[in-house]
């Protein structure tokens, strides 16, 4: 399995996904520049947390508009995994393939900590190495991660189960029903504020993001080997 990176400018976090997925994982990886025009050759894409171009106007705004983003739209149609973490969730709702917005934390301030996060749906291709409501460890560093949508849209987000991760305990950015993570439609674009790619290994404080990527794997080969 191909893995590839998107790196915007100010992307931080793409050292880290590729660690998780290099050396962690045992898969093939590679970064691809927001410069780029195709995704072909990859089987899924991951979308690193940062600052893509210092977020100015609002976190995601501008990378919403780079080159790769015909791509990135076409990659999601083709059904193929896309996970955008932090900045990359902001990105993937600037560019209207997840729902809602993201905003500044309800204490105004940056948030940097490990929080405890539920697993709301197993039943995806990104969390099948899950329990069900299973509650794990995650680090989170965000300014903007309060999600929000309308209500007709968090409806829709219940009744498609489409809620994949919420906060347990304590709701650190005044998120809407304390969601963390949903996934689009399909079930093949998932967008979460935590960072799954800080927790893969003990010696950083835990592993429980590493399900995760396992989860990822174990999708695609279900559908590819011996086919």
């Amino acid at each position: 399995m191909k893995f590839a990176v998107l790196v915007f400018p100010g992307s931080n976090c793409d050292l880290d996904m590729y660690h998780a997925v290099k050396d962690q994982l045992g898969e093939e990886v590679e970064y691809v520049s927001h410069k780029e025009t195709s995704l072909a050759g990859f089987d899924a894409l991951l979308i690193p947390g940062g600052a893509s171009y210092g977020n100015y106007l609002r976190p995601g705004a501008l990378a919403a508009h780079s080159n790769i983003i015909p791509a990135l739209k076409e990659f999601v149609a083709q059904g193929k995994p896309v996970l955008g973490v932090s900045n990359g969730f902001q990105i993937l709702t600037e560019a209207g393939i997840l729902p809602g917005t993201l905003l500044r934390n309800k204490g105004i301030n940056f948030i940097c900590r490990t929080v405890q996060l539920k697993v709301e749906n197993n039943n995806t291709l990104f969390t099948n190495e899950y329990e069900a409501e299973e509650i794990i460890s995650i680090p989170i560093a965000h300014e903007d991660g309060n999600y929000y949508c309308d209500e007709e849209t968090l409806a829709k987000l219940k009744e498609n189960n489409q809620i994949v991760f919420t906060y347990s305990g304590n709701n650190p950015d005044g998120s809407l029903a304390n969601i963390a993570g949903i996934v689009n439609e399909r079930g093949n674009v998932l967008g979460m504020m935590p960072y799954p790619e800080r927790a893969v290994e003990q010696i950083i404080g835990g592993t429980d993001g590493l399900k995760l990527f396992k989860s990822i794997v174990k999708q695609w080969r279900e559908q590819h080997v011996n086919k």
